[in-house]
């Protein structure tokens, strides 16, 4: 490939990455905090029972416009055109995985130019199968696993194995983009393969008369629960490349694994707010 077409494509890709995702996680974020507007309208209710007006709206004001939302807790079929967020998520990691083939699977960014603990060749596969395992058992333990407590403490105890272990296998840079990538391809996963079909068979029930499966809503609304903690680290390593001293320390791995911990801590406080 000529140099400068390849450089130019590069540039294309990772433009449209950075605005796919900002997109995204906006989109995720300002759902985030609506929902979490109508927890309190709903808890407000709750404490004045005698009220016979309570709040049902959420008032907003942007960029000139005022807006009055409302929740529908018992979904109905609307003649309104029924608006989808998913080409964001979906960009962002065809966009995500293409970098990262481009960058460093082909332009052998993932393994170090010295004295490798494996070939570029198996480091690719190992790659390859890491994001894979990553959504396999991040899927099935949030499948059957019922404590939200016990859920946490077992993903970080696999993140911080994957951090280990990239890291002794892949360069310290190949290694964070590698974390990236696993937790990004869980994101995705998470809207195409649990939160979209899951929102389309509630429409093709109210399309059908019958009445929504609403526990199906309450497990795609988890996923979107840990899509807005996973991306605060995903968003770090996406830019880890201009700080050396992480991927580079000898403490690279323990760094990574801090700064998920620090990353979940807040996105806790972001949907608080």
């Amino acid at each position: 490939m000529n140099q400068n077409l390849g450089w130019w494509i590069e540039l294309a890709v990772r433009w449209t990455h950075v605005f796919a995702g900002i997109m995204w996680v906006g989109a995720t974020y300002y759902f985030t905090w609506l929902d979490g507007r109508f927890v309190e309208l709903e808890e407000k209710a709750k404490k004045n029972p005698d009220d016979k007006n309570p709040e049902k709206f959420v008032w907003m004001v942007h960029s000139g416009g005022f807006y009055l939302v409302e929740k529908e807790k018992n979904p109905k079929l609307m003649s309104q055109t029924l608006h989808w967020f998913k080409w964001e998520a979906g960009i962002t990691w065809m966009t995500g995985i293409f970098l990262l083939g481009l960058m460093y699977y082909h332009g052998s960014l993932l393994v170090s130019f010295e004295d490798a603990p494996i070939s570029l060749k198996a480091a690719v596969w190992l790659s390859l199968g890491m994001i894979t395992a990553a959504w396999v058992l991040y899927d099935l333990l949030w499948k059957f696993c019922k404590n939200d407590w016990v859920g946490l403490i077992i993903s970080y105890a696999l993140v911080v194995a994957a951090a280990y272990f990239s890291c002794k296998y892949f360069s310290g840079r190949g290694a964070y983009m590698q974390l990236g990538a696993m937790m990004g391809t869980i994101m995705a996963a998470n809207v195409w393969m649990r939160i979209l079909p899951a929102q389309r068979r509630m429409v093709a029930a109210l399309k059908a008369g019958t009445p929504p499966n609403l526990d199906e809503g309450a497990r795609a609304k988890a996923r979107s629960k840990h899509n807005s903690f996973i991306v605060i680290p995903v968003v770090f390593i996406m830019i880890s490349n201009h700080y050396s001293g992480t991927y580079g320390s000898t403490h690279n791995w323990q760094i990574l694994s801090v700064l998920v911990l620090v990353g979940w801590f807040a996105a806790k406080l972001i949907r608080k707010a």
